[in-house]
């Protein structure tokens, strides 16, 4: 739908994917849950608000800009459904109760500040506060989101992790995202990588994601003002052999925010987060050489 007349799709199709590597070779795990683009029409219409605007929302071209990453030896997970329509980087029942008719069932998180700010797993705003629906949405309307696209993206997830853990001894999984150049917090950074402050990941695998991007020219950050949402809390947990970490991209690198146009220069965007994959994918390929000497 990127470059197509926004009339919408019938459905969904398809609501994720997966990009095999020609061998999986390095422990790795690409994650791109926010740049899906397919808005179906029942949600088009439902909502108070154009596409553009919508599409604000999105992490667009956050699976273009990782796809060649795959060439390291590491799948690739991606969304098509908007995250304006569901955001897998919540919890599966983080509901807004202001946002349905009806009543939530009560083991739903209806209390948390993602949800207070109208982001939770069934987003009641977008961009700057704005609502994104003309009225009330059915509680079986979510519901039914949540159990065909929240449920069976995070199973697929699982499954990756769990098969590259059992395929290298542990797993890392990279959560990539997209953040506005315009806002203060970012003030000039190039790129965000976020470990909750260390508790989601190894400390040498953010050590080789900094100094291979730092390499390639960008200008990097640790935890601000992005740390890390559900996705790498949930899933990075080192003392199971499990880590995650978020890798959030300066959108002025790769796009124009205002008309979502990919750029040119998204290449060379492109291009480092390859080579710090790469950097990431032969460390970890080195360390795996060494127990297995030591075993």
């Amino acid at each position: 739908m990127r470059d197509e007349a926004w009339g919408g799709e019938p459905d969904l199709g398809p609501a994720f994917d997966v990009v095999e590597p020609a061998e999986w070779s390095a422990p790795l795990v690409l994650n791109s849950p926010h740049s899906g683009s397919r808005y179906p029409r029942a949600f088009l219409a439902a909502s108070r608000l154009d596409p553009q605007t919508l599409r604000r929302s999105e992490d667009a071209f956050v699976d273009e800009i990782v796809r060649p990453c795959v060439g390291v030896g590491a799948p690739l997970l991606r969304a098509h459904f908007p995250r304006a329509y569901l955001d897998v980087n919540r919890e599966a029942y983080e509901l807004d109760p202001q946002m349905f008719d009806g009543r939530l069932p009560d083991f739903a998180n209806t209390r948390s500040l993602r949800v207070a700010a109208g982001l939770g797993s069934i987003p009641r705003v977008v961009g700057e506060a704005q609502p994104i629906y003309r009225g009330l949405l059915p509680v079986a309307e979510g519901l039914r989101r949540i159990a065909e696209l929240h449920r069976p993206y995070h199973a697929a997830l699982s499954r990756l992790l769990d098969e590259a853990k059992q395929r290298f001894g542990y797993a890392v999984l990279i959560d990539c995202h997209s953040m506005p150049s315009a806002s203060a917090d970012v003030g000039g950074c190039d790129i965000v990588l976020g470990d909750r402050f260390g508790s989601s990941a190894a400390g040498w695998i953010v050590d080789v994601l900094e100094a291979s991007l730092r390499a390639g020219g960008l200008v990097v950050r640790r935890n601000k003002p992005y740390a890390g949402a559900y996705i790498t809390e949930f899933y990075g947990q080192p003392s199971y052999a499990r880590h995650a970490v978020q890798l959030e991209m300066n959108r002025a690198l790769y796009m124009d925010e205002r008309s979502i146009r990919k750029l040119e220069k998204a290449e060379a965007l492109s291009q480092a987060i390859h080579e710090a994959m790469k950097a990431l994918a032969l460390k970890a390929q080195g360390l795996r050489g060494l127990r297995q000497a030591a075993e």
